[in-house]
Order: C-alpha cells, then sequence, then structure tokens
C-alpha cells in the first residue's frame, strides 16, 4: 500500500504552516481524489474575483506566485520528494495563464479549464522537459507551459467560432 505524502519521510525537516498552505493551493492539494483539477479550480475561483481579469494585476498577480510558489514548491520537494501531488500551487498559475487576456465569461473559463487540465495531464513538449528542472522550477514551469497551450487554443477556438462567446 502506498504512503500518503504527509507520511514519506524524505526528509525530517517540518515543513512551515505557510509553505504548507501555499503549496497545497490552500490545502486543495490534500484532495483525496486529482488534487491537480482541484488545484486549477481554486486558480479559476481566485479568478473570479472582481479585477482579476486585468491583464496588469493577472499578470502580476501570476509573476509573483510563480516566484513564491517555486520557492514553497522546493521545500515540498526536499521534504516529502519529488513533485508530491499535494503541491498545486502549479496548477493556480497555470490556470490563470490560460486565462490571461481572454475575455472574462463562463464559456472562456471552462474551455480554459479543460484545456489547462488536458494539456497539464499530456504535457506536450516542451511541458514534459521543464518538469525534470530542479528547485521548484520544474513543478511550476511545466504548468506554465500547459497555461500557454491551453490560452492558446482557447484563442484559436474564439477565432474560428466566435459565436461561442
Amino acid at each position: 500500500m502506498s504512503e500518503l505524502p504527509e507520511q514519506q519521510n524524505h526528509n525530517p525537516t517540518p515543513v512551515s504552516f505557510p509553505t504548507r498552505f501555499l503549496a497545497t493551493g490552500f490545502f486543495a492539494g490534500y484532495s483525496p481524489v486529482i488534487p491537480g483539477t482541484a488545484g486549477s479550480l481554486v486558480g479559476l475561483l481566485l479568478y473570479a474575483i472582481p479585477g482579476m481579469e486585468n491583464t496588469l494585476i493577472l499578470s502580476a498577480i501570476s509573476l509573483v506566485v510563480l516566484l513564491v510558489g517555486t520557492f514553497v514548491s522546493a521545500r515540498m520537494e526536499k521534504r516529502y520528494g519529488e513533485d508530491p501531488s499535494i503541491v498545486v500551487i502549479d496548477e493556480v498559475v497555470g490556470m490563470w495563464i490560460s486565462l490571461l487576456t481572454l475575455p472574462k465569461n463562463l464559456v472562456v473559463a471552462l474551455m480554459a479549464f479543460v484545456w489547462f487540465r488536458v494539456y497539464d495531464t499530456i504535457k506536450p513538449t516542451p511541458a514534459r522537459q521543464l518538469e525534470r528542472l530542479q528547485h521548484g522550477w520544474g513543478i511550476m514551469l511545466d504548468d506554465v507551459a500547459a497555461g500557454i497551450y491551453a490560452n492558446v487554443t482557447v484563442r484559436i477556438i474564439i477565432l474560428l467560432f466566435p459565436k461561442i462567446i
């Protein structure tokens, strides 16, 4: 039987509450099923905050959370091993990137969510290669790539089917 992430003991050093809180996407990473999808939903819910669609705001917050996420992800990896499933801050950032500069409405948000989850799961090049980076960067940057792919895919769909939005 496999161990839960919190039972694994790669490094006995405890992880602080703020690190765990942020890395797990406000504890969404502890979802017993599909924690990555739970983390993506956190990103989507935060995007629903009025004003988050503003390009400058969303870009700045995404950059800050990317940097903070890299730091906390690296700390979690030291404790729980490579890319622990409870770390979902990367999904939050990836979800925001998938929505960046797109119209803010339910159809677009749902398309971005679905396509982000698809690309995050299949990890097309260069996402798979980025995943191999060390010190938290691999955890974060493969989701950045998935977010970019999702964003471009939604843009193409909107161009081909403008009445969809």
